[in-house]
């Protein structure tokens, strides 16, 4: 019968065989180059793969992997020992060598001459029974090692994760929510004896340890002199060391259950690779750690779980990660897709915004903006004008002002979504807690800091406590949260984009009431958003049942009726907006003129109205340039032109476009009408009788109206002999100047 129990020496010599021995496709004796990185000092880790390991021995090998997962801390002491057998010599020259030499290297070689020397002089069997008189791998070793686990094996939810598992090498899916400073944690620590002047070493495998005070060393014992050990920092081994939080993503919370966290201790390089709000994988070793202090008192015989962490695996990368790490297929996928014209791409990558959701159209291009942005400008005197767009969707119950915020979190690499009457102005910016760690006041940031250059949604946003709300002010503009509490004076950065989604203030939008006592939020706030995009829900039989099929369709077949486009990857959609956001396009000055007269128009239209929609500031200009470089980055351009501020200008008067469509109805007035009478009072306002295609285009598209409509509007008043058209150029004369 076999040994059921494991051979640690046999084990080694497999991992031997394995680091010699393993080649890659391209045949490169792939660790054998790694180690001989590690000697030139060239590279500080090994990564051992188990999907090499497993490759090498061609499915032979299954219980040797199984042992390494059940226990991989012993296995990595195993590997390490087996790398330091294997270590080649340098491959510099001696100049190189001298040159690479760091104070590391002279104490080694001081150490080791001190060593040999001790040993000739007689304390050769004191080395050979005493582990702290003698040298440590650990202290020459000059390479960490982790053991990383196979890509296909599946991650699990922190309460799928038991007391079965310890000591097992395990993956684990979650979000960060917390993370602490970068601290030295000591892993060899060297005492100096004051009477023979020797070294001691003493290893450090958990967070605490007792230091050492008496000399074992032959000389003061002979001579009973009880020489007192000094712990001499300079030439201890220190770690990086950070502590992470990692708690259950939404979908992994069974109903009814709060989700559970799990405390992920980072060592080595793989420190700062992750940061509150970031969801990864986490592969790292499931160990116990037993309480202490007055914890442990009250504890008894139970012990605190931690991961240690192996390797991280992000799921979701920031735009500029994407950027910069796409292969020649997704770059070749993202040319492929510029290159269809930019009005097809701006409609075909708006509509790919949660096409499952009907219409709204006009919305998901606003969305799309959103998530392309602008570029922040920096001034030469630190004054920063922001880039993110800010939009609010208000709207009655119903037309999926919910979903459409859903989506947009998952379409983004980094959004957080919370709602209005679960956060609380804390919750939002930062709360003072203490670390447990260390003990001190820190602070931990809220949603709007975890969104950091992301995007953070808030649904509900009418029911948030008006306290609150306050918070959020000047995230919005000055993108900062600024903190005075417990002590602790600072600024963090928040620079987000802020989704908001309300409804009015009666739950329907009421047209008997005025736009500003719907909408019923304070001005201050108002004005801080780039786009208020009403989405009223009006009867209309031919939309009506549009919607009912189309929603019924869904329900069927749970999928989407045949689109009339080709709905753009999610992934690919990623990849085309983190190039779009490389570049950064610049107002040309031919367009000074028009955007200033477009902005002024504005306020002429607000001060002539009775009852206003939105309060135009200066931030709305901001908003229209903001709007205008975002439609310039869609189509890879580095200046904006004409008709990306004309779209700007056509979304801002198109948010209204449903509250306008309603009060023409009620003034009686017909679609045909409004046109003619936004053309005549354009002219009038030009003083001109000639007006070109181009410019009543511009007029009424601005205006919520579409090219059709101005079509049907010329031939209906040619034929009343309101106006002439020419048949070429489509050129409006008026007839009754």
């Amino acid at each position: 019968m076999a040994n059921k129990y494991p051979n640690f020496n046999e084990d080694k010599e497999e991992c031997r065989k394995f680091l010699s021995n393993y080649r890659n496709e391209d045949g490169i004796f792939k660790y054998m180059r790694l180690l001989q990185d590690v000697a030139d000092r060239k590279l500080h880790v090994i990564n051992i793969h188990m999907a090499d390991l497993v490759a090498y021995g061609g499915g032979s090998n299954e219980e040797f992997v199984a042992r390494i997962y059940s226990n991989a801390r012993r296995y990595i002491s195993l590997f390490a020992e087996a790398a330091d057998d294997l270590m080649p010599d340098p491959s510099l020259s001696a100049e190189q060598v001298e040159r690479e030499e760091d104070v590391y290297d002279v104490l080694m070689r001081q150490r080791a001459e001190q060593h040999a020397e001790n040993l000739a002089q007689g304390d050769a069997a004191v080395a050979a029974v005493d582990p702290l008189y003698q040298l440590p791998a650990l202290l020459r070793r000059r390479f960490d090692l982790h053991i990383v686990p196979e890509p296909k094996r599946k991650a699990q939810a922190i309460r799928e994760v038991g007391a079965g598992q310890i000591g097992r090498l395990v993956v684990v899916k979650g979000i960060v929510t917390r993370c602490t400073d970068v601290k030295p944690l000591l892993q060899v620590a060297t005492y100096t004896c004051d009477e023979c002047g020797f070294e001691i070493y003493q290893e450090v495998t958990a967070r605490t340890f007792m230091p050492l005070f008496e000399c074992p060393s032959a000389r003061c014992r002979t001579n009973n002199a009880r020489g007192r050990l000094h712990l001499h920092t300079r030439g201890s081994k220190f770690q990086k060391f950070q502590e992470a939080r990692i708690q259950e993503l939404a979908e992994q919370v069974p109903k009814g259950h709060v989700p559970r966290a799990m405390t992920v201790q980072i060592r080595g390089d793989l420190t700062r690779q992750v940061s509150p709000g970031d969801v990864v994988s986490v592969a790292g070793i499931f160990l116990p750690v037993p309480f202490v202090g007055f914890k442990a008192m009250r504890a008894g015989l139970t012990a605190d779980t931690y991961l240690e962490a192996m390797s991280f695996h992000h799921f979701k990368k920031r735009f500029s990660e994407y950027a910069s790490e796409q292969t020649p297929e997704e770059a070749a996928a993202v040319r492929q897709l510029a290159a269809e014209g930019s009005s097809d791409v701006y409609s075909r990558l708006a509509r790919s915004i949660a096409p499952e959701i009907y219409g709204h159209d006009d919305v998901k291009k606003v969305l799309l903006l959103l998530l392309v942005g602008a570029p922040t400008r920096t001034l030469p005197d630190g004054m920063k004008i922001r880039g993110d767009v800010h939009v609010c969707l208000m709207g009655d119950p119903g037309v999926a002002k919910s979903q459409l915020l859903k989506h947009i979190v998952t379409v983004a690499p980094r959004g957080v979504y919370t709602t209005g009457k679960g956060s609380s102005g804390v919750g939002l910016t930062a709360a003072v807690t203490r670390d447990t760690v260390t003990g001190e006041m820190v602070l931990e940031g809220g949603a709007l800091v975890l969104a950091d250059m992301g995007i953070c949604a808030i649904d509900e946003f009418d029911k948030m406590d008006e306290n609150d709300r306050t918070a959020i002010h000047e995230v919005m503009e000055q993108q900062t949260v600024s903190i005075a509490k417990a002590g602790i004076t600072t600024s963090l950065n928040a620079r987000t984009a802020v989704l908001a989604a309300a409804n009015p203030a009666w739950g329907r939008y009421d047209m008997r009431r005025t736009p500003a006592e719907n909408i019923n939020l304070p001005p201050a706030l108002l004005s801080r958003f780039d786009i208020l995009w009403l989405m009223l829900d009006r009867a209309d039989v031919d939309a009506d049942l549009a919607l009912a099929r189309h929603v019924l369709h869904v329900h069927q077949h749970s999928a989407p009726p045949a689109l009339d486009f080709d709905p753009v990857d999610p992934t690919l959609l990623r990849n085309f907006i983190a190039t779009a956001r490389t570049y950064e396009p610049c107002v040309a000055e031919e367009l000074t003129d028009f955007i200033t007269s477009a902005y002024a128009g504005l306020r002429q239209e607000e001060a002539a109205s009775d009852a206003p929609h939105t309060y135009t500031t200066a931030r709305t200009l901001l908003s229209i340039l903001r709007l205008s470089e975002a439609l310039a980055r869609l189509r890879f351009a580095a200046v904006v032109a004409q008709a990306d501020v004309e779209e700007a200008l056509r979304l801002m008067h198109g948010s209204k476009a449903s509250l306008q469509t309603e009060a023409r109805q009620r003034a009686g007035l017909d679609a045909i009408s409004a046109v003619y009478s936004i053309v005549r009072d354009e002219a009038a306002r030009a003083r001109s009788t000639v007006v070109s295609y181009a410019d009543a285009l511009n007029w009424i598209t601005r205006k919520g109206h579409s090219e059709a409509e101005l079509r049907e509007c010329l031939e209906d008043y040619a034929e009343l002999n309101v106006w002439q058209i020419d048949q070429d150029s489509l050129t409006i004369r008026f007839i009754d100047s």
